[in-house]
């Protein structure tokens, strides 16, 4: 079979379920085309960020490993002529073609090809997914009918299908992913049963150390649908959550290796953990690390109540303001309370005073930061129909990579490179850390199987207030009681019940919750008074927390990675210009109530202050505490770092 070899720098122009291409292959690299196709098929997927983190990273190991083979540096590669364990992957001597840039270029296109067919082929989002692949490879002018793997005489197309026939087979047979049986992985068991956040309390916890699963499906029953609500991202909310992919410490790592592994005890069971980040405080043991536990949660009750377009409290989100926590995070209990600003929001920080590009200082942008709490807590989220937190990340690398100020300098040093070195380099480096980030954050989130706000908040909320012995409803493990924010119900107050049945519970002051939302599209919910054991996190009904346990945060874990990735493979800390900024439109970009209320645009001058944002945008939306995020962002860093030793190994200093 022949391969239409004149067809492969032809302009490709298409468009098929939203997603477009309108650019000629000569101006984006086989590399490029492939990561945008595969972006768009995660956004339309809805599958969760472990997952893509690992699909990522497949595709970008054989993209780097082709054009590896084809630039005469085949022991660099990671996966070609080395295998993955005791999987062999072996690679016999190749007549490498005289016009190697076209050669690695075919290759590349049949091995991404092979790949994302098959990988997507077997998700129940094949319909909306699997064709952007056919339809890009036939755009292409390759025969996709040529499917040999003998690569003997030199063809670039079997080449490329030999190396995806042996990931493929790898990662259906041997990875303990099991793909094929839909990541289900270890036996996972829960320690509580499931919490129906649309009723009151948490209904029936065991342990308040411990995550509960949430089930929508009755609410999201009761609730119905509207016009404005119903698409098929909403129809992708699980009704009862099952652990996602519990199993992800055993999968192939990207650069962690044995000597990252510690082995938690649980149930009577060791699970592996990677760069262990220490068990998080429990209610379980002395007073004092419980009252470590309640500040966590309570600090999310508390800042929820800045969601709301009514705060008109001006805050400035300037680089110049802001900046950057970089060597400030905080170890002890006592430190984390100096850290994060419990009473005004934010964190401690060093401002970014200059603008290398322009050597002016950044100017101040004042916003409501009841606008900007909302608009960070649902641009962060990446949750269905999103990229997922690794697709973000590569999409910022996409934008860094195609903006006019920006030269291809790995690690900004020496000579420009080609576009498709620059791309397979840096797609291989920034996917392989999202990669481990996924695997470290994942083997904690197992192994400790920590609660969330929405079960920690209502728990303690029905054991009482924990202010005064002497009062009603006293209880060492409830509430803290605090004037404004959270107190407790009195006789005559709206909330005490026709009967004063909720006389001496408590109650926050905080997001209204769903319950405040008719029209999704026209209605706020506000911030009020409520019954603490119907607080919600700031999130889409359907979706109002992840279906995994919460410590450590995967948003800080693999945002904190991928900003240090990111700086060290250009070379450089900030954003192209020294700023990059986007911008959300009056009352057109929040999904689950109207806003924001003006206009508002983010600004970031470095990699790590976009980091940090993502990672306040967790507390914010109430689906982590402190403690998850900065141990989080502690595991991050420590990812970046074995990650960069490992790129070093591989294409050196």
């Amino acid at each position: 079979m022949k391969l239409n070899k004149s067809a492969y720098l032809s302009p490709i122009f298409f468009l098929f379920i939203g997603f477009s291409v309108s650019a000629q292959v000569a101006e984006k690299s086989a590399a490029k085309i492939w990561m945008d196709a595969h972006l768009e098929a995660i956004k339309q997927d809805g599958q969760g960020p472990t997952i893509h983190s690992r699909n990522l990273y497949q595709l970008s190991l054989g993209m780097y490993d082709l054009w590896t083979v084809f630039m005469g540096e085949a022991e660099e590669t990671i996966f070609l002529g080395k295998g993955f364990g005791e999987f062999p992957c072996q690679f016999e001597p190749y007549p490498v073609p005289e016009n190697r840039d076209s050669a690695a270029i075919v290759a590349i296109h049949y091995y991404a090809y092979r790949l994302t067919t098959a990988r997507f082929g077997e998700y129940s989002s094949k319909g909306r997914t699997y064709d952007i692949f056919v339809f890009l490879f036939d755009s292409l002018g390759l025969d996709p009918s040529f499917k040999s793997v003998d690569y003997s005489e030199g063809s670039p197309a079997a080449l490329g299908n030999y190396l995806a026939e042996r990931m493929i087979e790898f990662a259906w047979e041997f990875d303990p992913a099991e793909e094929l049986e839909g990541y289900e992985g270890i036996d996972y068991e829960t320690a509580n049963p499931h919490i129906e956040p649309n009723k009151s309390g948490v209904q029936q916890l065991e342990d308040p150390d411990r995550w509960q699963p949430i089930s929508t499906r009755g609410y999201i029953a009761e609730k119905g649908w509207s016009e404005n609500l119903l698409d098929w991202h909403i129809l992708l909310a699980p009704t009862e959550d099952i652990f996602l992919t519990p199993n992800w410490s055993e999968i192939q790592p990207f650069a962690l290796s044995d000597s990252h592994v510690a082995w938690v005890e649980k149930d009577g069971r060791n699970f592996r953990i990677y760069l262990d980040p220490g068990a998080p405080p429990y209610t379980r043991n002395s007073q004092e690390e419980f009252d470590a536990y309640r500040w966590n949660f309570e600090i999310v009750a508390k800042w929820s109540q800045f969601n709301t377009p009514l705060d008109e409290t001006l805050i400035d989100i300037s680089p110049g303001a802001v900046g950057s926590t970089a060597g400030l995070l905080p170890n002890t209990f006592e430190e984390y309370k100096i850290f994060y600003n419990e009473e005004d929001g934010g964190t401690e920080s060093n401002p970014t005073r200059l603008n290398p590009s322009t050597k002016k200082q950044y100017s101040k942008h004042m916003v409501k930061r009841g606008d900007y709490t909302r608009c960070i807590a649902e641009y962060w989220v990446d949750g269905v129909g999103t990229y997922t937190p690794p697709g973000h990340w590569v999409s910022i690398l996409q934008e860094v990579s195609d903006h006019p100020d920006f030269v291809r300098k790995w690690r900004g040093k020496g000579k420009e490179i080609p576009q498709l070195e620059w791309d397979v380099k840096s797609y291989m480096a920034l996917t392989g850390a999202l990669h481990d980030a996924g695997i470290a954050a994942w083997s904690s989130k197992v192994a400790y199987d920590y609660v969330r706000p929405i079960t920690a908040i209502r728990w303690m909320a029905s054991m009482g207030q924990a202010s005064d012995s002497l009062a009603p409803r006293y209880h060492p493990k409830g509430l803290k009681l605090v004037p404004g924010s959270i107190e407790q119900i009195a006789e005559g107050d709206s909330l005490a019940g026709e009967n004063g049945e909720n006389i001496g519970k408590i109650k926050l002051f905080t997001w209204k919750g769903p319950e405040s939302v008719v029209n999704q599209r026209e209605d706020v919910g506000g911030v009020g008074w409520i019954l603490a054991e119907n607080w919600w996190p700031y999130q889409q009904y359907a979706f109002p927390t992840p279906p995994f346990a919460g410590y450590v945060s995967g948003h800080s874990c693999f945002s904190t990675a991928a900003s240090r990735i990111m700086t060290y493979i250009t070379g450089d800390p900030y954003f192209p210009g020294g700023i990059s900024t986007h911008t959300f439109k009056k009352d057109s970009f929040l999904n689950f109530e109207k806003g924001p209320s003006e206009d508002l645009t983010l600004q970031w001058a470095t990699y790590r202050e976009a980091s940090d944002e993502t990672c306040l945008s967790r507390i914010y939306g109430g689906i982590h505490p402190p403690i998850d995020d900065i141990r989080g962002r502690q595991m991050g860093e420590k990812v970046a770092e074995v990650s960069i030793d490992k790129i070093e190994a591989l294409l050196g200093k």
